[in-house]
């Protein structure tokens, strides 16, 4: 699209299903590397894609031609098959429906950016379900909790 510029930066959460521990370190640096990889195929910009063992946050910039729905459908859908064709994981791979998208100016993605990258010193302190209530409560997000997660099994 000639003459349209653009600078939207996101952060994007998401877990797997039913939060398990399968992103194990022997996988991790694939499945993230797919994930990275998804989003710039779509037009987007990968900045950085981090998690633990039960989920990813990615920090990209989003096109314009590109819905946010359009972008997960693709992230979630391709990286889940290549996770279970390419044998990644010991169990079937799923990632919970949904995700949290949150939204920065270009000062605050230095800060946000080292925060993903910390990830694991980060949830050696605090887990995953306080971590994104506290994303929630943050950007004034309305929810119900017991919509958030599914149950664990």
């Amino acid at each position: 699209m000639p003459n349209t510029f653009y600078q939207t930066y996101i952060q994007v959460v998401f877990a797997v299903k039913y939060r398990e521990a399968l992103i194990t370190k022997e996988c991790k640096a694939e499945i993230f590397g797919i994930i990275g990889n998804l989003i710039n195929k779509t037009g987007c910009k990968t900045l950085i894609v981090n998690g633990v063992e039960d989920h990813v946050h990615c920090l990209l910039t989003l096109k314009p031609t590109i819905s946010i729905s359009d972008l997960m459908k693709a992230i979630k859908g391709k990286s889940s098959r290549y996770i279970n064709e390419n044998k990644l994981t010991k169990h079937k791979f799923e990632w919970q429906e949904g995700y949290g998208v949150f939204s920065y100016s270009k000062s605050q993605i230095d800060a946000v950016y080292k925060y993903i990258v910390n990830q694991e010193q980060h949830h050696k302190k605090q887990n995953f379900h306080d971590e994104y209530l506290n994303f929630l409560n943050k950007f004034n997000i309305d929810y119900d909790e017991k919509f958030i997660f599914e149950n664990l099994i």
